[in-house]
């Protein structure tokens, strides 16, 4: 095939920061919590609930930073410089003003929002959970500019650039949990402050680079005003994005508050393979959103073959090297989990929970979470939200409650239910992309 868009050179420069970077916010998450433990179990548990909700909102920003990386990568590939630069204010626009929404929702009804999500809870917890949300919510909007920057540089192809930015705000952050929490005793907001911070250094960086005009993308000195096409273009692709992402995370928190009804040893078991699945799915996460990427300059481009042909590439490599970290995952157990001081009962759960989720990781995650990035950068966002959203709802939590609660398995039988979901995930997502009707999938026009 000639005239390849992108070299094996050019997969590397996108590659390898994006598997760093990931792996960079898991370690720096696990420090993030060990810290956080030292102020006590009233504040872990206030930070740890309101985790669930900032996960939230970062699945939606993510969602908007998605199709605007989609659009810029297809304006790319068709050689449509101007309207990819013209889409970077577009993005920023649209998905600060959203964000300043919910920030403002959040700050209004904080105490409510609480009460609703997680009932009656200790006062120290709430008390906790409130200063945390508050501090959090002003982060929202930096976040918003932070993940639709890194978007932008990781659709140009620039994933270096992003891994530095984000080695800055994670050395920002920790160095900043540390001065707080440790020297000043700022409790709580000792880790929302730092948080806050590091979010908008990299928010202020990146900015800032990406107003560079020597870039392949960048963000022009024309006044600015909104395009209805190109921003119908991102919601096109951001919002299908956005409501799969929200109903994942929310199906994650029913899925925890069913597991935390099976009692102490089952909750300890199920937090410590979820830290240890995490570790099996870097690279699978990376090449997510490598996908986006490349299949999306190659639609621009409207070359089918070189779709398929880089989709083939990009999923063989995420098997194999799947693969690769799952097996030394499982054969470390025997001396990885005696690090994390359990007793016998849990230390058994725990290694059989590893086993059944990074055992399937290697047949079922790349088809199941990998492939429908690819089926996304192609427009075909709302046959991979109704198929993700089916099978959340039926699978992962209705056999939960089947299969846990009403077959006496416990987590065990929640971990079956979520194979089940990637089997029926994995298996619409290959006949999508087999059948090629993703090809047929055209973004409306929304001009005027």
């Amino acid at each position: 095939m000639e005239n390849r868009l992108f070299s094996k050179t050019d997969l590397r420069k996108l590659i390898i920061p994006l598997i760093l970077e990931q792996t960079l916010a898991i370690t720096v998450g696990m420090a993030d919590t060990m810290m956080i433990s030292s102020v006590g179990e009233a504040a872990v548990s206030g930070v740890s609930l309101i985790d669930m909700v900032n996960n939230l909102i970062i699945s939606i920003l993510t969602a908007l930073a998605t199709g605007g990386a989609v659009v810029v990568s297809q304006f790319i590939g068709a050689g449509q410089k101007d309207k990819a630069c013209r889409s970077v204010k577009q993005l920023l626009w649209v998905s600060t003003v959203i964000t300043l929404v919910i920030t403002a929702v959040v700050m209004i009804l904080h105490r409510p929002l609480i009460a609703l999500l997680f009932g009656s809870i200790e006062k120290a917890v709430f008390d906790n959970a409130v200063i945390y949300l508050l501090i959090s919510a002003l982060s929202f909007p930096l976040l918003a500019v932070y993940n639709s920057c890194a978007a932008l540089f990781r659709a140009m192809g620039n994933a270096g650039i992003t891994l530095k930015v984000s080695l800055l705000m994670n050395v920002v952050n920790v160095a900043g949990n540390a001065l707080c929490i440790y020297g000043l005793g700022m409790g709580v907001a000792g880790a929302a402050i730092p948080t806050l911070v590091s979010r908008g250094v990299a928010a202020v960086v990146l900015y800032r680079l990406l107003k560079n005009p020597g870039g392949l993308v960048y963000i022009t000195s024309e006044k600015f005003r909104p395009d209805r096409e190109i921003i119908g273009k991102i919601l096109y692709i951001g919002i299908p994005s956005g409501v799969e992402n929200g109903i994942f995370q929310l199906g994650r928190v029913l899925v925890v508050s069913i597991i935390a009804g099976f009692g102490t040893v089952q909750i300890a078991a199920n937090g410590v393979a979820n830290s240890l699945d995490a570790m099996g799915c870097i690279i699978g996460g990376a090449m997510g959103l490598a996908m986006i990427t490349v299949v999306g300059r190659c639609v621009g481009a409207g070359d089918w073959k070189q779709v398929r042909y880089y989709t083939k590439k990009l999923l063989v490599f995420t098997y194999v090297s799947t693969a690769v970290v799952n097996s030394i995952i499982l054969l470390s157990l025997p001396w990885v989990l005696p690090l994390y001081g359990l007793g016998s009962e849990t230390l058994e759960l725990t290694s059989r929970l590893v086993w059944i989720h990074n055992g399937m990781a290697i047949l079922l995650w790349p088809a199941s979470f990998v492939l429908p990035n690819m089926l996304r950068a192609s427009n075909d966002v709302r046959f991979t939200m109704v198929i993700s959203i089916f099978s959340m709802v039926t699978f992962r939590i209705g056999l939960s409650v089947v299969f846990g609660i009403g077959m006496g398995y416990g987590a065990v039988g929640v971990w079956y239910a979520m194979v089940l979901d990637w089997i029926f995930r994995s298996g619409c997502f290959a006949w999508r992309y087999v059948s090629g009707a993703y090809r047929k999938i055209k973004i409306p026009d929304r001009k005027g």
